[in-house]
């Protein structure tokens, strides 16, 4: 079942659309500068799917075209509250410049990337219940 809902945003701006592909397992789609003003709006969702009692999550960050630290403090968090809860995350990063944050940060040491949705689903969807 694929449900999906998005929020409202002019072209470039920032939102997040949320898919839910299986059950147990929410993809969200971050569009445009995911910065300070952003940061509590992608918490926000995080928090709800793993209120929800989903297992895995994909966070894809394919169409994001600014990353700050807040985001990634973020991101870190999200991490965090999964593995205690035996949850999986992974973060679909396929842009070279985004890649390069987490690499530069050594934040990718921590944080499961992955380059396409596909496999970022697939790990994702070995652990969720």
């Amino acid at each position: 079942m694929l449900e999906t809902s998005a929020e409202p945003a002019s072209e470039g701006a920032f939102r997040i659309e949320e898919e839910r592909p299986t059950p147990g397992v929410t993809v969200l789609v971050v569009h445009g500068d995911a910065d300070l003003h952003a940061a509590p709006v992608l918490r926000e969702r995080l928090g709800a799917a793993v209120d929800a009692g989903d297992s895995g999550i994909v966070v894809d960050l394919t169409q994001t075209s600014l990353l700050d630290s807040t985001t990634l403090g973020v991101l870190l968090g999200a991490v965090k509250r999964l593995r205690g809860g035996d949850g999986r995350i992974q973060l679909v990063v396929s842009r070279p410049e985004l890649r390069r944050i987490f690499e530069i940060t050594l934040l990718d040491q921590v944080m499961p990337l992955a380059e396409t949705r596909a496999e970022a689903l697939a790990a994702v969807s070995r652990g969720a219940r």
